[in-house]
């Protein structure tokens, strides 16, 4: 908690330095003492104090100064600082004056001048003071402050940034929040410009880039070395494994991702089959525990750091592969593990693309939740992803419909996700049902939704539409010496062997390592190997095992 400040003004030098050494004396334990000779230069200072969040508890100015009178200059202070006890310090001649002041203008306390002896002149009245502040003080959020719209897409890409790289911050919607106002105020921010970040050190970041963001709060963007042991492409649960295992075993290990670590997994409200947590946990703190763990154990994390390209020799006895990133900068890799997961499949729906990030979330029930608050949420998919998200929307929406083809949620859900569902009283399912059109203004207002059982079509009103239908692989941006199924998911291992351009590029005598694509040296662990199973468990099984391949690769060379 940040320390509280006593601030004193005094145009009379000589008063001014008694007056600090006095409450330095008594105060100088639990307040910070800030003092200045003018009434204009402590306005500046109480201006930049509420930028940077700083508590400031008293104000004590003499009453005759010659840049305003002291009634005045207390007057303006209080709008910076409306719970700030004032005191005004007089002569004889102007205790008329400060008497009016506490009727008219709400002054706390006036105090003659000399206050000799400052034990009993000085002291006790103001320890009354700030002993009646310290009751009704209440320490402000002092981190970082995002202001925006609720239903802005790019409002909901910083949320969903932030929270994905474990930033905490909080959410101030300039069209429900009474406190914007002021903010925008202080901080000369046009509407034009939003969304904005401030920042605890006073600074502002104005309708930002998630790259602007990552450089000011210190993640890491830039590779330290050119040549790797094994570079990890994709920091979900498979590449967090894989960087732990591989940085704890020697390897000079770089990972990165092109969002944030922790996947589609670290986006779950709650991870309840995962061994060893019986009572479960989320996905953003199984993401923190093991960036933490791979980072102390020596892994190299850069993030937001999108992978344009892999460069494969054509000599397949040429061991080196170039890795080029999106902002042209590239480092060279002995080995790749490929961890780049899946995406959330778009939901063919009219109209839907108008609002993504407007009341239309693909995952992100975590960082928009609040803002369901005691309204109406529609999910649509049968997974785990789609019930873990259902059971943490509950706590916040009226009412949360599960949206599924289907008649029912047992071939798609894990039995406790279901019974859970189930005796929650604000989640209902809605069988044989599909969204079919979305409709609203400048967000999402409402649904048209069919059932395909007896071909009826209705409208309901609705705040949010969260997204989980499947996955596609995050395959695209590969190679094309990386073989992949047809449906896109990279395939490893001895089977590959079986597809007939896997076996004419396999140029090695050896056969391919369990995890090793149609590359040798180049492996793909989790969601986007082909024939994988999608559990966080087995994600992290095969990172892991990625690494004791690598070691064997390596060992070959």
């Amino acid at each position: 908690m940040k320390t509280p400040i006593i601030l004193a003004v005094d145009d009379d030098s000589a008063v001014l330095r008694a007056l600090e050494r006095d409450l330095r004396k008594s105060y100088r334990k639990d307040y910070r003492i800030l003092t200045t000779l003018s009434a204009n230069e402590a306005l500046d200072t109480l201006r930049e104090l509420k930028i940077k969040q700083e508590p400031v508890a008293l104000l004590l100015s003499d009453q005759r100064m010659p840049e305003m009178q002291g009634v005045e200059y207390l007057t303006k202070a209080k709008e910076f600082f409306p719970k700030a006890k004032r005191v005004l310090l007089t002569a004889y001649s102007d205790i008329e004056a400060a008497i009016r002041a506490i009727n008219d203008v709400g002054l706390d306390y006036y105090l003659s001048k000399p206050w000799d002896p400052p034990e009993e002149k000085l002291f006790p009245s103001l320890n009354e003071l700030l002993e009646e502040w310290q009751a009704g003080y209440k320490p402000d959020f002092t981190g970082l402050r995002v202001l925006g719209y609720q239903w802005s897409p790019k409002s909901h890409t910083i949320k969903d940034f932030l929270s994905g790289n474990l930033v905490p911050y909080k959410w101030f919607d300039v069209q429900t929040n009474p406190d914007t106002a002021e903010l925008l105020t202080l901080h000369s921010i046009d509407h034009a410009e939003l969304p904005a970040l401030l920042f605890e050190d006073g600074s502002i970041v104005k309708n930002p880039r998630p790259v602007d963001i990552a450089e000011k709060i210190g993640l890491q963007s830039r590779a330290s070395a050119t040549v790797y042991d094994v570079v990890i492409v994709g920091a979900g649960p498979a590449g967090l494994a894989a960087a732990v295992y591989g940085s704890s075993e020697g390897l000079k290990t770089l990972l990165v991702d092109k969002h944030a670590p922790g996947g589609q997994a670290g986006t779950s409200s709650r991870i309840e089959n995962y061994l060893g947590f019986p009572t479960g946990l989320s996905g953003a703190e199984l993401t923190r525990r093991a960036i933490s763990q791979a980072v102390r154990l020596g892994a190299e994390f850069l993030a937001p750091k999108e992978v344009n390209a892999i460069v494969i020799a054509q000599n397949p006895h040429e061991h080196y592969k170039t890795i080029r990133f999106s902002d042209d900068s590239e480092v060279v890799a002995k080995s790749i593990i490929i961890c780049s997961g899946v995406a959330y499949r778009e939901l063919e729906a009219e109209n839907i693309s108008n609002f993504t990030g407007a009341g239309v979330y693909y995952g992100a029930a975590t960082t928009e939740a609040n803002a369901c608050r005691e309204k109406d949420v529609y999910i649509v998919g049968g997974g785990n992803s789609a019930g873990q998200a259902a059971m943490y929307l509950a706590h916040f929406a009226r009412q949360v419909f599960i949206v599924i083809r289907g008649s029912s949620l047992t071939a798609t859900m894990s039995q406790y996700l279901i019974d859970q569902i189930g005796a929650t009283e604000n989640i209902e399912i809605l069988s044989h049902t599909e969204v079919v059109s979305v409709c609203g203004e400048e967000k999402l207002e409402e649904l048209d939704l069919f059932n395909n059982q007896n071909q009826e079509r209705k409208t309901v009103p609705a705040q949010a539409l969260y997204v989980f239908i499947g996955a596609k692989p995050s395959s695209e941006w590969l190679p094309t010496e990386v073989v992949k199924n047809s449906r896109g998911f990279v395939e490893t291992g001895r089977e590959m062997l079986l597809d007939g351009e896997a076996k004419l590029r396999w140029k090695l005598d050896r056969e391919p390592l369990l995890l090793e694509t149609s590359v040798p040296g180049v492996f793909a662990a989790g969601d986007i190997r082909a024939g994988a199973m999608n559990r966080v468990a087995s994600a992290v099984g095969e990172g892991s095992m990625a690494i004791k391949f690598v070691h064997e690769y390596l060992a070959s060379l």
